[in-house]
Formats: C-alpha cells, sequence, structure tokens
C-alpha cells in the first residue's frame, strides 16, 4: 500500500509542479502552500501558518514578507496585542490560486479518464480517507474557503 501511495504521489507531485507552471516566477511551490491553506482554512495568525505549511515562524515571516510584496496576501497587525499578526489571502492571491487549481483540475481530469466506472467509487472512498487522514479538507470543503 505504501508504495503504491508512494508511486501515487510522484504522479500528483507532477501534475501539482505542470499546474504551477503559468506562475512559476510568482511563486515558489512553498509560496503556493501557504496561499492554499490560506484558501482553505482563511485568514491565520502568522505562529498557526507556518505550523501549517511546516516552516520555521522565521522563516514564514520571510516568506509573507515576499507574498505582501507581491500583493497575494494582506498582513494585519491586532490593535489590541501588535505581536498578533493575521495573514489573509488577498484577491490577486485567490485568483492566482483558482488557476493553479484549475489548470491541475483540467489535468486530473484527463488522468482519472482512463479508471473504470467500477474502480471509480472504491477509488474515491481510499482517497478521502487518505486525505482526511493527512489532515486536509475535501475538496468540496475546501473549495468554498475561497470562493466566499
Amino acid at each position: 500500500m505504501i508504495d503504491a501511495f508512494i508511486s501515487a504521489s510522484r504522479a500528483l507531485v507532477a501534475v501539482a509542479v505542470r499546474s504551477l507552471s503559468d506562475v512559476a516566477e510568482e511563486v515558489t511551490l512553498t509560496q503556493y502552500r501557504t496561499l492554499v491553506v490560506l484558501a482553505g482554512r482563511g485568514p491565520q495568525r502568522l505562529s498557526t501558518l507556518a505550523q501549517a505549511v511546516g516552516v520555521t515562524p522565521a522563516t514564514a515571516t520571510r516568506m509573507c514578507d515576499r507574498l505582501v510584496r507581491k500583493k497575494l496576501i494582506n498582513r494585519r497587525v491586532e490593535r489590541d496585542d501588535r505581536r498578533n499578526v493575521r495573514i489573509s489571502l488577498s484577491e490577486s492571491g485567490r485568483a492566482l490560486v483558482h488557476l493553479v487549481t484549475s489548470n491541475r483540475r483540467r489535468e486530473i481530469e484527463q488522468i482519472v479518464r482512463g479508471i473504470t466506472d467500477e474502480d471509480r467509487d472504491v477509488f474515491i472512498k481510499v482517497l478521502d480517507r487518505f486525505t482526511l487522514a493527512a489532515g486536509e479538507l475535501p475538496e468540496q470543503d475546501w473549495a468554498t474557503g475561497w470562493e466566499i
């Protein structure tokens, strides 16, 4: 099972990299992951965002500085506690995530056309369980985070 997931993950990483090709000069993979976390989970405290992305708070601060300069995120300092910084997705960031997600969706649609109808239900169930076990939101829940 692990070997099958590793093989599938290589294919999915390739799809992810290709879907980012249109915006590769704008963002790194880690920066894009940051945008995805904000799209799916809404505004975050900097420390929470760092943890979700898997970087140190110092790295998250530098990364967010770059994303603010690119106008892909907004940073707001809380009035009552200047140490509490909230990061949110900007409209440009939302548009970038939408573009990349659309590119990825098109390519994955082509790939899954090769899966038979009888395998499709089992495939969906296994992927949904894997997604939840990994701590990610299902697509329908994730997408509503940035469409609101």
